[in-house]
């Protein structure tokens, strides 16, 4: 009787796939850390990874325990969720994150009331909110945190964002700040799983 002849093919067992040179970046600069000198401090210095680019922070300093329109930065950890841009004045960022080019009646709600507080409503809308296509310069990028997400907390405050600075560094209502430029930077090393530290 004629054997059958079978071909057999090793397959060859491997570790775990070492990370490319991009991977590994983004890896590094996971963390974005904002220090200021103390509480009252109105600008400050965000490292991450390699970089070292100065700040922005809320009029009122920072505060573990903020309330809305009190104009501190609030002090925590909180992932980067989502980026918005002016479409009709700037490219296009560079980014891992989720991106959406702001419209004309794109609005956030910061009625503590408001079963949307805290969350980005078309407007005009019934309760307040914040316009997100402005005339200045600050909402051209626009990094939404997810602080006071979830859960929602009334009156913790709202529409903590990281977006472009005015000149001078001017204080912010509670946001952190920076030049056009350094977003971009940080936004194209950085990967899905960012996150942003805020404190002393």
């Amino acid at each position: 009787m004629q054997q059958r002849q079978t071909n057999l093919r090793f397959e060859g067992i491997t570790g775990p796939k070492r990370p490319t040179r991009s991977a590994r970046r983004r890896a590094a600069f996971a963390q974005w850390t904002v220090r200021s000198i103390s509480p009252r401090a109105t600008q400050g210095l965000l490292i991450c990874g390699s970089l070292r680019v100065r700040c922005a922070l809320g009029r009122s300093g920072s505060a573990v325990l903020k309330r809305e329109g009190d104009g501190t930065t609030p002090i925590g950890e909180w992932r980067l969720s989502s980026v918005l841009y002016r479409s009709d004045r700037i490219r296009r960022p560079r980014t891992l994150l989720p991106l959406k080019s702001i419209r004309p009646k794109d609005g956030w709600c910061d009625a503590p009331d408001d079963r949307r507080y805290n969350r980005a409503v078309l407007r005009p809308y019934p309760a307040s909110s914040e316009a997100l296509w402005r005339s200045d310069r600050v909402y051209d990028i626009v990094i939404i945190l997810d602080y006071n997400g979830k859960p929602r907390r009334r009156n913790a405050g709202s529409a903590i964002f990281a977006h472009v600075s005015r000149p001078g560094f001017l204080p912010t209502e509670g946001c952190i700040a920076l030049p056009e430029k350094d977003l971009r930077n940080l936004l194209a090393v950085s990967g899905r799983h960012a996150r942003i530290r805020a404190g002393l």
